[in-house]
Parts: C-alpha cells; structure tokens; sequence
C-alpha cells in the first residue's frame, strides 16, 4: 500500500515521520517490506524546512509524483493557511479524493481538507488549540475538539502531532487487525489507543493556560486534591474571592466552570489509573473523589463518551 504524506514548509516534522514510522515498523513486523511504502510529496521543489530546522527530502510534488496513492494524509504546518487556499492544492486534493481509498489530516491539515470542500457535514478533529478556529471557518464542519483522531466514512482526522501517530496505528489495526497494531505499539512504547474517543486533554494542561496566578494555584490544587471538598465555596474561599466573582473569573481564565474542570480533573486521574492498573470501579471512584460508582460512571460517560468497563477492554 503506497501511504503518501503531504508536507508543507515549516511542517512539524512528527506529523510526517511519526505515522511514517508505524507505517514501516507495520511493514517490518509483517516481513513484508513493501506491504506499506511511504512516499513524501510537497507542493514545491526542494527539500521542506520544518519548524525544527530539519530538512525533509521529498519523493515528488503535488504536479511530478506519479504512483496509486492508498492512503493521502496531510501533514500539519503553522503556515499551513498560507497554502490551503491554492486553487492548485485544492484541485489537487480534490481529484486525489476520488481515488485513494482514505484520507486524512494530521493536526492543522485539517484545514487543507476543509479548504477543498472535503469536510462539510463531516465529523472532524484537530489540534485542541485549533478546533474552534476551524468551526468558526467552515461552520458546515462538525468539530470535535475533544477527540485524538475520528473516521467518518474514508476521511479520518487527527488531533496534534503525536495523534498522527494513533491515527496511523489504527488504520494498521483496519488493514491487518488488532494483534499486529498492539504489537507495534508495545515496541514503539505507544498505547494502543483502538477507537479514537480518547480526550486529547488533560486538567495538567488546562492548568497551564490560566493567566491569573490565582486560578492557576486553584487548578493545581484540584489536581493534586482529587478527594477533597472542591466545591465552588471551598474553592472561592482559598481564592479569597466571592463565589459569584470566582466562578466567573475561572471559566474566563481556563475556558471551564470551576465543576467541569473538576469533573475534568477527576476523570483524567481515572483514565491513567485504568490504564495503567486493574482497579475495582469502587476503589477507583474513591480515588479519585466519586462517593459513589453511579455518579463517578456517569461522569465518565459524560466526558469520555464510554463506560469505564468499556474503556478498560481497550488495554486488556
């Protein structure tokens, strides 16, 4: 199967190189070294200079390369808005869409699929930081910013630069099935993440984009303090805010309500603990602040859009 992977200047390196890894790692375990073949193709001549300062030799561009393409993913750039709106590209993307059996984005590619018309109506995902801009410039897309990559019909989206690399892990597991892809993933140190409804965020990371110091210190004191009280009371008295004035001013520093980010928080806590050990619901609850298993499911259905004993299969 011919994957190729478009690139453009200043693309972050990961986005090519990580699928391309699993694709051949796939090809290595399968003693078959032409069951996957990886071409690199740009919209210009030369090599690509990423963000990094690396350079990236291609095999041809979007008017030399010659071949079948199985599979086209474009790869994400900060400059990537720059060369979406090329009549050329857009036509290329387009006549390529009738041919290959799927295509896909990684990270900010997103918006080169959006640009040729190829996501309206479509269930989509990007890089977190991305999502609301692509919503609010094709508004016919469908957005979900909370997942690390979505299949809708042959057209697959990923979120940021590692996600490239579960999105092509789980094309490997659609073309040679599960034991093969569990396999790649224990060698290349990845989890194996099958379904792509895992959340590509997490209450450290959200932690991180509060400008006040205060909220900041609020959120970190949420994370590191899963069971105890962590109502809006409790937390607006160590603000030393007013309930009122604290609810307000940390859903407009971090984008949530003082509860979701706890909600956030908690069901991120649990999510590590599930993969990394087989805990009872129960106990699993407790540790991460839930007094029942009821609510504690709920919220994770809520969250993550599956059960925790669903979730759990994922790492068996």
């Amino acid at each position: 199967m011919r994957i190729a992977l478009l690139a453009f200047p200043r693309v972050q390196m990961l986005d090519i190189v990580g699928p391309a890894d699993v694709f051949a790692e796939a090809a290595r375990q399968l003693g078959k070294p032409r069951a996957y073949q990886v071409s690199v193709i740009g919209t210009e001549t030369g090599p690509i200079k990423g963000t990094s300062g690396l350079r990236l030799a291609l095999d041809g561009t979007i008017d030399t390369f010659k071949g079948t393409i199985d599979t086209l993913l474009i790869a994400g750039s900060p400059a990537v808005n720059e060369v979406a709106q090329s009549p050329q590209l857009q036509a290329w993307i387009r006549l390529q869409a009738t041919r290959v059996r799927r295509i896909g984005s990684v990270c900010s590619g997103a918006f080169v699929l959006a640009s040729a018309g190829l996501l309206e109506g479509r269930h989509v995902t990007t890089h977190w930081n991305s999502s609301a801009l692509l919503a609010k410039e094709f508004p016919d897309t469908i957005v979900e910013p909370d997942s690390i990559f979505i299949r809708d019909g042959n057209i697959y989206t990923s979120a940021g630069v590692t996600a490239g690399m579960d999105l092509a892990l789980a094309m490997v597991e659609e073309d040679h099935g599960r034991e093969l892809a569990l396999s790649i993933a224990r060698e290349m140190v990845m989890y194996f993440k099958r379904p792509g409804g895992q959340s590509q965020f997490s209450a450290q990371l959200a932690a991180q984009t509060a400008e006040r110091t205060v909220i900041r210190q609020i959120q970190t004191y949420i994370v590191e303090n899963l069971k105890a009280d962590l109502s809006v009371p409790t937390l607006a008295e160590r603000s030393g805010m007013s309930e009122r004035n604290f609810a307000r001013v940390f859903k407009a520093e971090g984008g949530f309500t003082p509860a979701e980010f706890v909600e956030l928080a908690r069901i991120d806590e649990a999510r590590r603990l599930i993969e990394g050990a087989d805990v009872s619901l129960k106990r699993l609850a407790d540790q991460v602040g839930y007094a029942n298993i009821d609510g504690f499911r709920r919220a994770f259905v809520r969250r993550l859009g599956i059960s925790p004993s669903d979730y759990r299969k994922r790492f068996l």
